[in-house]
């Protein structure tokens, strides 16, 4: 049996593989699942992925299955509770951030179902990028499209959307695919 080959960036830590393998550069195009991913990306700021993977379910939990409608209606009681909450990163300002995030989500939902992910897929013109690396030190931190989604999602009011944290939702959410040439999940190799 042949020894299956992966992006450096996920080591051997057993989760931060199942993530590899099943989740991440996988398109989404569920408006609340995106939501979901650009807050946990937010979160991640300053810290490594593996942080916010090994906390995801409790982050689910604690907002509300990432339900856009109830985070917008949270309050100051809220955001104690979740300042309270030591299984999620408790960082005030992104919490607050993530409150006034779901809010303008509902505003861009409002124009129709799905409006959400229609802009988010509109950096790209709903088109995959298809990248092929063949190593960690080719792999850019941001993008042409991740700089215009920052730019976009910071002018209608969003928080923790910098252009790097952009990108890093990009390639989480597939539509950026970063997979390395040589890994087991790069499309010419599935």
């Amino acid at each position: 049996m042949t020894d299956i080959i992966r992006c450096d960036w996920c080591g051997n830590d057993p989760l931060y593989r199942d993530y590899h393998d099943q989740e991440w550069g996988v398109s989404i195009y569920d408006s609340r699942a995106l939501f979901e991913k650009l807050i946990l990306d937010g979160f991640q700021a300053g810290l490594s992925w593996i942080t916010i993977l090994k906390r995801r379910e409790t982050f689910i939990s604690a907002f509300d299955q990432f339900d856009p409608e109830k985070i917008a209606a949270y309050n100051d009681d809220d955001v104690e509770r979740l300042m309270n909450d030591k299984g999620i990163i408790r960082n005030r300002l992104k919490i607050t951030s993530t409150i006034k995030n779901a809010k303008i989500y509902l505003e861009i939902e409002k124009e129709e179902k799905g409006a959400f992910s229609r802009f988010i897929w509109s950096f790209t013109d709903g088109k995959i990028i298809n990248n092929n690396w063949t190593s960690m030190a080719e792999m850019p931190t941001t993008s042409k499209e991740a700089i215009a989604m920052s730019k976009a999602l910071k002018k209608r009011g969003f928080g923790f959307c910098g252009p790097t944290i952009c990108y890093a939702f990009m390639q989480a959410v597939g539509i950026i695919n970063d997979h390395l040439t040589s890994c087991h999940r790069h499309p010419d190799n599935l």
